[in-house]
């Protein structure tokens, strides 16, 4: 079997770009943009403003830097972004070499950092954006400065057996329709007609990952988390137990700001009020 992640066929990497250009066009006009060389690939980096704490932004699975649009601007605005497609997945980055573990996908981010000079990073990752920040912080936390985690998925709560079966279901039956569905529910609206939610699901159609299985770090690993966490929870997350997702944290990271956010579903910076919230935490 081919270890690295690839388009379908020619048709589908055209599909799939045509949908990118789209969805990233909802984003400011970059300062700078980057094709990063690591051990494993290329790392698609786009850079946003000029100054204060440098701000790493990991998207959601497949749903690339252009998921950031609404936040951009005003993070920008004081800081330096770089929003990053996650190597591995869909999305501008291009990966050669095979990751082994998730140290590896640890070592390509830091390859990144290392090679735009970057350090004290705060790390901001949605939903398994904020996996990969803690898969960062327990696996090389050298360029970190802190990580914030927007619903972050299977760091302290596994999937709902219903992401399972919904993802199980649609890939088994190749079904448009169920991955659909998936994304209306997972967001708790229609989102499909936002060019963001539909790269995801042009990403889930047409390319094909080959990425170690995201799972739950150890106790142990979460407890060696040395650098500050802020970590945000969406009280009407469907993807996993939000409450009992916060309060393992918690339990296993004490020095960690943990918050719920009650009327919040998983994609945190969807609905204006919530991106206000956040962006007073982490601006």
């Amino acid at each position: 079997m081919n270890k690295i992640g690839g388009f379908r066929d020619p048709a589908a990497e055209e599909r799939y770009f045509a949908a990118y250009d789209r969805a990233m066009a909802e984003c400011p006009e970059p300062h700078a943009v980057f094709d990063v060389e690591t051990r494993h690939g290329t790392t698609r980096v786009y850079r946003y403003g000029d100054g204060g704490t440098p701000i790493a932004l990991l998207p959601g699975l497949l749903a690339t830097s252009a998921c950031f649009a609404a936040l951009i601007p005003a993070l920008a605005a004081r800081h330096t972004v770089y929003a990053i497609d996650t190597l591995g997945e869909a999305g501008r980055s291009v990966q050669k070499v095979p990751f082994k573990d998730v140290r590896d996908r640890a070592s390509a981010l830091d390859d990144v950092f290392e090679n735009l000079g970057l350090t004290g990073v705060r790390l901001v990752g949605g939903s398994t954006g904020g996996w990969h920040a803690v898969n960062q912080a327990i696996h090389a936390p050298g360029r970190l400065g802190s990580i914030v985690l927007l619903d972050a998925t299977t760091v302290s709560a596994p999937f709902t057996r219903k992401v399972l079966w919904y993802g199980l279901a649609a890939a088994a039956l190749d079904s448009e329709w169920l991955w659909r569905r998936f994304l209306t529910w997972s967001a708790g609206e229609d989102v499909l007609d936002q060019p963001a939610a539909r790269l995801v699901l042009a990403g889930i159609r047409c390319y094909r990952a080959r990425v170690p299985f995201q799972v739950c770090p150890t106790e142990e690993a979460l407890r060696s988390i040395e650098v500050p966490t802020l970590a945000l929870f969406g009280g009407r997350s469907v993807v996993h137990d939000s409450a009992a997702a916060a309060a393992r944290l918690e339990g296993l990271l004490p020095h960690a700001d943990v918050e719920i956010l009650p009327d919040a579903g998983h994609y945190l910076y969807l609905r204006p009020q919530d991106r206000d919230l956040i962006l007073g935490k982490i601006a």
